[in-house]
């Protein structure tokens, strides 16, 4: 007699990815039988395309109609090692990249696709078809970790704790030695100009120019090692938010005119610490390293949702996209002062967050509202 539970069926809806467009404005889902898209500031639905197969990831070009796919699930849509251009204006495949190993990540814009495999980074030319250009081995990344702005591309380098930093018009190649643990998560601020990184430790995120590579500041999340979920930077780049998990919302400040090498209030060039939580204690000399450390001006816990133990078994058999673990956690400004945190999974849940002036030079996270997107 079997007696063991049976599997998710894909009668139940199962959110495999979450990524926002390059404003966060938007935000689109895979699913086990297709794909969503999303309003941010409402969780309005805006486009849903139901294959009745999986997909493992959809990334959007800005509000354009071509989205990248990449299939997924227990029964995916597309080959795991293809890239699908998708016309949804014309609900067909316009484009398709095909590569030696699954597809990890994808980058788009008017000019480029960047396909991000295990082990390397490929870029190719938008055109019909598309013109391989160049590509950029990697140390392992099953994340597939990736990010473009309208100047650089990034993504970890070809040794653990490494970030290269592609210029695109010059293909110029810079290392940031970042870690020394392997990169877990990066994000850059909307102008590029900045990149935030995180290891498989998890206790710091670094902040280094993408210019000059230099280190600009130095976040201490806490003292226990955590999974970082997401890293995301607000509108103006003053800002600077963190998930993991440990079901912790933080959101730090970015030091004050460090871009242009700004002072301290005592004169010497400014850094993170100026802002750290504890004060004189931080001056004393001789005190342990994370009492000098700048930590997060508030904290907010988020929903990571409840998963029955089916959807993780149904993910850890399709090995989504690399990773035996839905995507929890996902964040994405709407403001400089207002930000969301998405999660997958069949309990996925959207939550809304705003920074409140508490006076006195104090300011908390507030929770705004929430949601069950996926819900009739």
């Amino acid at each position: 007699m079997n007696t063991r539970p049976p599997l998710e069926t894909t009668s139940l809806p199962l959110v495999l990815s979450i990524t926002f467009n390059d404003d966060c404005s938007c935000f689109a889902v895979g699913l086990n039988t297709g794909f969503r898209i999303f309003s941010s500031e409402t969780c309005t639905q805006t486009t849903a395309r139901e294959f009745n197969a999986g997909v493992g990831l959809v990334q959007m070009m800005g509000k354009a109609n071509y989205l990248g796919i990449v299939g997924g699930g227990r029964k995916p849509k597309f080959a795991a090692n293809k890239l699908i251009l998708w016309d949804e204006g014309r609900s067909k495949s316009a484009l398709d990249i095909s590569a030696l190993t699954p597809v990890r990540g994808t980058q788009l814009s008017k000019e480029r696709i960047v396909v991000v495999l295990q082990n390397s980074v490929r870029l190719y030319k938008f055109a019909k078809p598309p013109s391989f250009i160049t590509a950029y081995e990697t140390a392992n990344n099953p994340l597939g970790l990736c990010r473009m702005s309208s100047r650089i591309i990034a993504f970890p380098g070809r040794s653990a704790g490494q970030v290269q930093v592609v210029e695109i018009a010059t293909s110029n190649v810079s290392i940031i030695p970042a870690h020394t643990a392997a990169i877990r998560a990066l994000q850059l601020s909307l102008d590029g100009e900045l990149i935030a990184t995180a290891s498989e430790t998890g206790t710091l995120i670094r902040v280094f120019s993408t210019r000059t590579c230099a280190k600009i500041a130095e976040l201490r999340r806490g003292i226990d090692p955590a999974a970082i979920f997401s890293l995301a930077f607000n509108p103006s780049g003053t800002m600077l938010a963190c998930t993991s998990d440990k079901s912790t919302l933080h959101v730090f400040d970015m030091p004050k005119g460090k871009r242009l090498g700004g002072q301290g209030e005592d004169g010497a060039p400014e850094t993170a610490n100026d802002q750290g939580k504890w004060g004189i204690l931080s001056k004393i000399p001789l005190m342990p390293r994370f009492v000098k450390d700048a930590y997060s001006f508030a904290t907010h816990p988020f929903e990571a949702g409840d998963e029955p133990s089916s959807a993780n078994q149904l993910l850890t058999e399709s090995s989504t996209l690399g990773t035996m673990r839905l995507p929890k956690g996902v964040i994405g400004w709407l403001d400089d002062t207002s930000l969301l945190v998405v999660g997958a999974g069949t309990d996925a849940r959207w939550e809304k967050f705003i920074i409140k002036d508490e006076g006195g030079g104090k300011r908390s996270l507030a929770k705004a509202g929430w949601k069950r997107y996926l819900a009739d």
